[in-house]
């Protein structure tokens, strides 16, 4: 038996349209969210999630 979850919004914890299995990697992954509307950058592998933050732009 495989285990399967649904990939949380790391900012409202809220279930996106994404499932991960066990075996899932992502790199660099653009992730939006339909319930608080933001898109931020993951690496997934073995079901264990980090986010990666960016430098804002200088002006």
């Amino acid at each position: 038996m495989r285990k399967e979850e649904w990939l949380l919004c790391p900012i409202c914890n809220s279930k996106t349209r994404i499932k991960l299995l066990e075996n899932t990697v992502l790199e660099n992954f653009p992730l939006f969210c339909p319930k608080c509307k933001h898109e931020i950058i993951i690496n997934v592998k073995k079901l264990n999630i980090s986010t990666i933050t960016e430098p804002d732009a200088k002006t």
